[in-house]
């Protein structure tokens, strides 16, 4: 079974899950040629080890906390902020409590696609 990407006019509930945080798992919610958005679900204490995408990226946290390594310094993103980053800035994440982060991406594509 393919996985369900939103399309063009669909309504995506981002809401927060509250208490169905815990049980929920991280989700693709559309791809386009040029823009990726997921929701990224993370227990307390679970890591995202350092990475990067060749696009820009914007991080939102919808609930809980979570910790941000980039541009060489630490910081906490709580329910209700967002974090932008350049396309290659290298990231990782760190959830210091559950939390669920909407992360959206500009796909870099070759331009003879």
């Amino acid at each position: 079974m393919s996985l369900h990407h939103a399309v063009s006019g669909e309504l995506i509930p981002i809401h927060p899950l509250g208490d169905k945080l815990a049980q929920t798992a991280s989700t693709a919610l559309l791809k386009s040629r040029q823009l990726e958005v997921m929701r990224l679900v993370l227990p307390a204490g679970k890591s995202v080890p350092v990475h990067q995408v060749p696009g820009e990226l914007t991080m939102q946290c919808l609930e809980g906390r979570v910790e941000l390594q980039a541009h060489g310094k630490t910081q906490q993103l709580h329910g209700g902020e967002m974090v932008f980053l350049t396309g290659n800035e290298p990231y990782a994440l760190r959830a210091m409590e559950n939390c669920s982060i909407l992360m959206t991406v500009a796909l870099m594509r070759d331009s003879n696609a």
